[in-house]
């Protein structure tokens, strides 16, 4: 199912969500121009497990190389429709998450599910040598959040059924769930692949898991339980 829009309006402009969208696509836009360059600046600012857990015997290795794309990973993506994909879902559930904990928290609270479900990936994917790039860890917590948040807001989805996409309104939580069960059991089968695949499931679960722990740590600034 693919959400449309959710039916749960924001109390205030959601400055924080907008700007992290124009930000996604301006260094998509710098990605596009980087031509044959593209594969070394990923490999260098994407998150490479294997370059993690191995870094002390990589020669040149520092600090800063080595942790600084737990960070730069999440503004990087592989394409048009990975980036598309995210952007979309941070836009229709971010606005309420930034509404809900106030534009320094949900900053810092989007930046701490990043860095989470990087380390999560990383834990899960120790000999992968792909880099893992994209938003949708941060933006998996974002979601996490908002099911428990706000479990009853009613979310408009298209249903995909054979060669007819049927238009309905779900609660919140049966669609954030039901996006989660698939990644978990997805995740779950790759653990005794070598590689994983090309989509960061581990990294959503991590994400979505640690969402909905850390929004209930962090102080409220307006609350509407839906």
């Amino acid at each position: 199912m693919i959400p449309i829009r959710d039916r749960n309006p924001s109390g205030s402009f959601p400055l924080v969500t907008v700007s992290l969208i124009l930000v996604n696509v301006l260094v998509f836009l710098f990605e596009l121009s980087l031509g044959t360059r593209l594969d070394s600046f990923l490999f260098q600012f994407g998150i490479v497990p294997i370059k993690v857990i191995y870094s002390a015997d990589i020669p040149g290795s520092n600090f800063a190389n080595t942790y600084f794309p737990f960070l730069s990973y999440m503004f990087l993506h592989g394409g048009f429709v990975h980036l598309i994909g995210n952007m979309w879902f941070l836009w229709i559930f971010g606005d309420n998450i930034e509404d809900r904990l106030g534009r320094i928290q949900f900053i810092l609270f989007y930046f701490i599910c990043g860095i989470g479900s990087a380390i999560v990936h990383v834990y899960f994917n120790r000999q992968s040598g792909i880099p893992c790039v994209g938003a949708s860890g941060a933006i998996a917590g974002v979601l996490g959040a908002y099911m428990v948040t706000f479990p009853r807001a009613r979310v408009l989805v298209v249903l995909p059924l054979f060669i007819i996409w049927q238009i309905i309104e779900l609660p919140a939580i049966f669609v954030l769930g039901f996006w989660f069960l698939i990644q978990f059991f997805t995740g779950a089968a790759t653990i005794s692949s070598a590689h994983g695949g090309g989509v960061a499931w581990w990294a959503h679960i991590g994400g979505f898991v640690l969402g909905i722990i850390l929004i209930k740590i962090f102080p409220k600034t307006r609350y509407r339980r839906l």
